[in-house]
């Protein structure tokens, strides 16, 4: 079973998705900054400075606060700014991740088209025949 579960994990496959994994975990923390730290705010500033981390409504009637941890503090909240932040995250990853998959289906039609030389061993039959012919 120990042999078994080796020649799986360490088979090319599991490797590369495993990486893939890891790579886009950090890609993910990239992109969530890029939307709170950079994107959210200027959006924010465009429409008269909305912060939408703290965008919510309150679903108790004890909620007063004006922030959002303050007023999950004090009850239940519906913090639909947070929610508006994911799904712009959303958005700029899959639309990365459309790009990739584009570029590489691209790639792969091309190498597709491009017809393949033909074996060292055609090639050299090809130019002993042509040498007969000139002679």
């Amino acid at each position: 079973m120990l042999n078994e579960f080796k020649a799986f994990a360490f088979k090319g496959n599991v490797l590369d998705l495993a990486i893939g994994v890891i790579i886009a975990g950090a890609f993910g923390l990239i992109v969530s900054s890029l939307v709170g730290d950079i994107i959210m705010p200027i959006v924010g500033a465009i429409f008269g400075g909305l912060d939408f981390s703290n965008m919510f409504a309150p679903l108790a009637s004890s909620v007063t606060a004006t922030t959002l941890d303050a007023a999950k503090e004090q009850g239940a909240v519906l913090a639909y700014g947070n929610f508006i932040t994911a799904v712009v995250n959303f958005l700029i990853i899959a639309f990365i991740l459309f790009m990739i998959v584009r570029a590489a289906n691209s790639m792969k039609k091309k190498e597709e088209a491009a017809p393949a030389a033909p074996p060292v061993e055609v090639q050299l039959l090809t130019e002993i025949r042509d040498a007969l012919k000139k002679k």
